[in-house]
C-alpha cells in the first residue's frame, strides 16, 4: 500500500524504468529483467522498496519471478504498463485537468484529419454504433461502450498510428467520468445526436464544421 507521495514516486519510478529497459532492449515475454539490487542502485530506492513493487507488478501480471533465476517479463503489452503507471500519476487534480485538455487537443485533430482520411468502411461502421446506442437507451441501459468506440473509429480514420496509442489510454483513463456523464438525464441521447451531425460533417469533407461540432460535443461531455 502507497503510504505517502514519496512512496508513490518510487513505484512510479520502477515503472517507467522497466518500461525503458524494455524499449531499449527490445525485450519480449520471458526476457530477464533486472535484479532487486541493479534496480535499487539505478533508481537510489531501498530494496525494501523495489522488492514491494515488484511484487505489485507481478500481482498485476506484467512480471514474474521464478526462484533462483530472477524476474522475467510476462505477456508485455505497452499501453498496459502505461495504465498501471496513469494509476499513480493521475491521483492529482491537476495532471486530470491536463488530461482532459490533451483528449481535448488529440480529439479535434482526428476529426480534422478524418475528413480527409475516412472511408466508407468507417462511415458504416459509424452508423452501427450509432444505431447500436440508440438500442442500448431503448432497453434502459447507457451506451458507454459505444461512445467509446465512436470516438475510436474517428481516431482510427485519422490513420495516424501514434495519434491512436495515445488516445486509448488517455480515453480509457477517463471512463468513470464518462459514464457519469452519460448518465445524465438526457444526455445520452443528446450524446448520440451530437455524434450523429459529426459523422454527417466528417462524411462531408468539412473540416471546420466537423471541428466545431466535435468540440461542442466534449464540452457538453463535460460533468
Amino acid at each position: 500500500m502507497l503510504d505517502s507521495a514519496q512512496d508513490r514516486k518510487v513505484y512510479e519510478g520502477i515503472l517507467l524504468q522497466i518500461h525503458e529497459i524494455v524499449q531499449e532492449r527490445n525485450l519480449r515475454p520471458g526476457d530477464k529483467l533486472p535484479s532487486e539490487r541493479e534496480l535499487s542502485e539505478q533508481l537510489g530506492a531501498g530494496r525494501s522498496s523495489v522488492r514491494e513493487a515488484l511484487r505489485a507488478l507481478e500481482l498485476l501480471g506484467l512480471i514474474e519471478t521464478r526462484r533462483g533465476e530472477g524476474t522475467f517479463l510476462k505477456h508485455y503489452r505497452h499501453n498496459r504498463l502505461i495504465d498501471i503507471l496513469g494509476f499513480f500519476i493521475l491521483r492529482d487534480y491537476k495532471t486530470k485537468k491536463d488530461l482532459v485538455e490533451m483528449r481535448k487537443i488529440l480529439e479535434l485533430e482526428a476529426v480534422r484529419l478524418a475528413c480527409k482520411r475516412a472511408t466508407q468502411k468507417h462511415f458504416e461502421e459509424m452508423e452501427r454504433l450509432l444505431a447500436a446506442s440508440v438500442e442500448r437507451i431503448e432497453e434502459g441501459e447507457i451506451p458507454t461502450e459505444e461512445d467509446y468506440h465512436f470516438h475510436r473509429v474517428i481516431c482510427r480514420s485519422s490513420r495516424n498510428s501514434i495519434l491512436h496509442r495515445i488516445w486509448v489510454p488517455l480515453v480509457e483513463y477517463s471512463q468513470n467520468t464518462r459514464s457519469e456523464s452519460l448518465a445524465r438525464e438526457g444526455r445520452a441521447r443528446n450524446a448520440i445526436e451530437e455524434h450523429r451531425l459529426i459523422l454527417e460533417a466528417i462524411r462531408g469533407g468539412d473540416e471546420e464544421v466537423a471541428v466545431q461540432r466535435m468540440r461542442d460535443h466534449l464540452e457538453n461531455s463535460r460533468l
